[in-house]
């Protein structure tokens, strides 16, 4: 986020009963169309959830559809990282100016 906050991605859970010793668990993140800073590097992104929105998502509710839908591009940032060189916490740290190189594609 612009500002630094924590944010919230849309998601569903399941959990069952394999055996009476075993309990399987999945999890996926759901993605939508990328918004205009996203698309830059992919097509898709994980539905970013609005603050205001938290209690709405973990509710019963039937069907919240209209907020799987692209974040605001203006309320985030984006900056290259390394995750090659930096192995711990520091990989979120914006690269040097001399280290901005395109990263290798994967």
């Amino acid at each position: 986020m612009k500002d630094r906050s924590k944010f919230a991605l849309a998601g569903i859970y399941s959990s069952r009963r394999t055996d009476s010793a075993h309990e399987e668990r999945s999890f996926a993140i759901l993605t939508c169309a990328a918004n205009e800073m996203m698309e830059t590097i992919h097509n898709r992104m994980p539905v970013i959830l609005h603050p205001a929105d938290y209690e709405r998502w973990l509710s019963e509710e039937p069907d919240p559809a209209d907020l799987l839908e692209p974040f605001p591009s203006e309320l985030m940032t984006m900056w290259p990282i390394n995750p090659i060189r930096s192995k711990g916490p520091e990989v979120l740290d914006p690269l040097a100016a001399e280290e901005n190189e395109e990263p290798p594609l994967f």
